[in-house]
């Protein structure tokens, strides 16, 4: 049987899981399609960029809605599509049937929770158990994130990431030649690709209170931008409250675009629309009317939220 990619996308937009099969076979196509990609792939602008978005499908179909709907608009998404929301599942199933369709116009970057350590403890796990019975749906995605690339460059310029700088990579060269297709492991450059931070009050490089990833300030930020001839960098990874932060001169940009993050932080959320110019435009938005309130036993997994994760 030919998989229907415009059928799987259809039932996704009307709220429906795809069977089993169907996401074991989208995956194994979608790992072929990722093994050719570099872990730094180079796209041209207009490009919409969206930060995390952490399960929250309806926030997803909200921000197809305000930015456009694929083949349409091309799409760049920074990562942690999963964990925290409810609906990770519909989030990665739809995300990865778009890159399957249109494989020029979405680029999908690996983030700190496309990870199997992360996903155990943090809902995707315990997500794909409740709605498919077994683990198997959970191994098929966690098999693909090990294939996402790391980084984006838009149009030479804009170096885009879903967590930050590494003060063991100095040049995009250097990204090129790391082995990703693994788990992201504890400590060392792809760490901190997905989990450092920048620091507006310092200059170079600290320990991360995450406890993993470094944070970063602004001259490590103007030496790397120098060092690799760009003007700024993208990345995603941070609750923002006004939904993006930029920092250092407009030199590093922040974009988040779960609303309302774990259906209680009360935060706008943005997309970034990259224009053929260069120019940047963030378009902020609210939670999406129809999102669902988390039932009380979902409500109980954390009555603590973790910011750094």
């Amino acid at each position: 049987m030919v998989l229907d990619l415009d059928a799987c996308i259809n039932s996704l937009f009307q709220r429906q899981l795809l069977a089993e099969s169907v996401i074991k076979e989208i995956c194994e196509k979608t790992k072929e399609l990722l093994m050719s990609e570099s872990n730094v792939v180079h796209i041209k602008a207009p490009v919409t960029v969206v930060g995390d978005i952490h399960g929250q499908f309806y926030d997803l179909l909200e921000i197809f809605k305000i930015g456009g709907y694929c083949p349409d608009t091309n799409y760049l998404f920074l990562g942690d599509y999963v964990d925290r929301g409810l609906y990770s599942v519909e989030t990665m199933s739809i995300l990865t049937c778009l890159k399957l369709r249109y494989p020029e116009r979405v680029q999908l970057v690996r983030g700190n929770h496309e990870s199997r350590a992360v996903t155990q403890t943090y809902g995707f796990y315990t997500e794909c158990m409740k709605k498919y019975g077994s683990a198997q749906v959970w191994h098929y995605f966690t098999d693909l994130f090990d294939y996402l690339t790391l980084s984006v460059v838009i149009d030479n310029m804009i170096f885009c990431v879903h967590g930050g700088l590494s003060p063991s990579i100095h040049t995009i060269d250097q990204i090129k030649v790391m082995d990703r297709f693994r788990e992201i492991p504890h400590e060392g450059p792809m760490a901190d690709l997905v989990w450092s931070d920048p620091d507006p009050g310092r200059d170079e490089f600290a320990v991360s209170p995450r406890g993993a990833g470094y944070t970063f300030g602004s001259l490590v930020v103007e030496k790397f931008l120098h060092e690799n001839n760009m003007d700024h960098i993208l990345r995603a990874h941070q609750l923002c409250m006004e939904g993006f932060q930029v920092l250092f001169d407009d030199r590093l940009s922040t974009v988040w675009s779960a609303p309302n993050y774990c259906y209680r932080c009360g935060n706008l959320a943005s997309i970034l629309e990259v224009g053929v110019e260069g120019e940047r435009h963030f378009n902020v938005f609210e939670a999406a009317p129809e999102n669902e309130r988390p039932s009380a036993a979902d409500s109980q997994r954390s009555d603590a939220i973790h910011y750094f994760l």
